[in-house]
């Protein structure tokens, strides 16, 4: 799987915020059709978005476009604007059943046939933002062209009427559930946004803790955020070295036929040896090893 720490949102209208976030080694760069578009601005936002992907050089960034939700009335004008210019990826914000999915995939497996793509080149993302959709997160998570669930705290906690806090106990079940369906299914799982961009220590903070509940990477909305949360969903050096240390070490005692053993003064046993394998793959995604 290729990194995906950090999850850049831009407004697909802003041609000069799209070249600027091509210089910040973000690894995801999305350009938004949705949320950040006014309504009277959704045909310049598709419209600059295709000459995005046609003209700029977006390096090692993955490229992105979110349209607007299945059944808003502008999904198809959307996802047919940005299509022929094969971004790598669609991201699509308000899931709540797995028949939306179907639709936006039928759309890209389309486009693929008749442009001689390979299918499944232009992978799917999903944003898991309301009531309905966590209910049906299983069904949604097995999608076969699934490469990522986002997890929107604040939309999610708009659909169930709760009020947003610092700590976000109010959207724990809900943060949980994402992460638990991605990891049954192999998928990505990409952690809320921050929306205070100017509190970089709560940057850190909520990303730090989404890497502890299992995510993967990040949304942020901010050229700030862009480090705070890169570091946090990449191994240092030291976790590096001990999950190496500790994978050899089991390796060893496989080979002599030994199952559980003891390193550093702990009993390691499975759990241990996947977690230390968890931390190897994440330093693997992120160029570390």
């Amino acid at each position: 799987m290729r990194a995906r720490r950090a999850l850049l949102y831009v407004p697909g209208d802003d041609r000069h915020k799209i070249e600027k976030s091509l210089t910040l080694g973000v690894d995801c760069i999305c350009m938004d059709m949705e949320d950040g578009v006014a309504l009277n601005r959704k045909a310049e936002a598709r419209a600059t978005i295709a000459r995005a992907l046609q003209e700029l050089d977006f390096g090692r960034s993955e490229r992105l476009a979110r349209i607007n939700p299945v059944g808003s009335g502008l999904e198809k004008d959307d996802i047919e604007a940005v299509l022929p210019h094969h971004p790598d990826g669609i991201v699509i914000p308000k899931i709540e059943s797995p028949e939306q999915i179907q639709w936006a995939s039928g759309k890209i497996e389309a486009a693929e046939l008749a442009n001689g793509w390979p299918v499944n080149s232009i992978r799917l993302i999903v944003d898991m933002e309301t009531a309905r959709g966590i209910l049906n997160l299983k069904e949604i998570a097995s999608h076969s062209r699934l490469d990522a669930l986002i997890f929107g705290a604040e939309d999610f906690a708009a659909s169930v009427g709760a009020t947003r806090t610092a700590e976000a106990w109010e959207v724990f079940y809900a943060r949980s559930a994402v992460v638990t369906a991605a990891s049954a299914y192999g998928l990505h799982a990409i952690d809320m946004v921050t929306i205070d961009f100017r509190d970089i220590e709560r940057v850190r903070r909520e990303a730090e803790y989404g890497a502890l509940l299992g995510y993967t990477g990040k949304q942020i909305i901010h050229p700030n955020q862009v480090a705070p949360v890169q570091e946090a969903f990449t191994p240092d050096d030291e976790a590096i070295a001990h999950a190496r240390r500790l994978v050899e070490a089991f390796d060893e005692h496989q080979a002599k036929g030994s199952g559980a053993f003891a390193l550093d003064g702990k009993m390691i046993d499975m759990p241990l040896v996947k977690a230390a394998q968890n931390v190897l793959a994440r330093a693997h995604t992120a160029g570390k090893v």
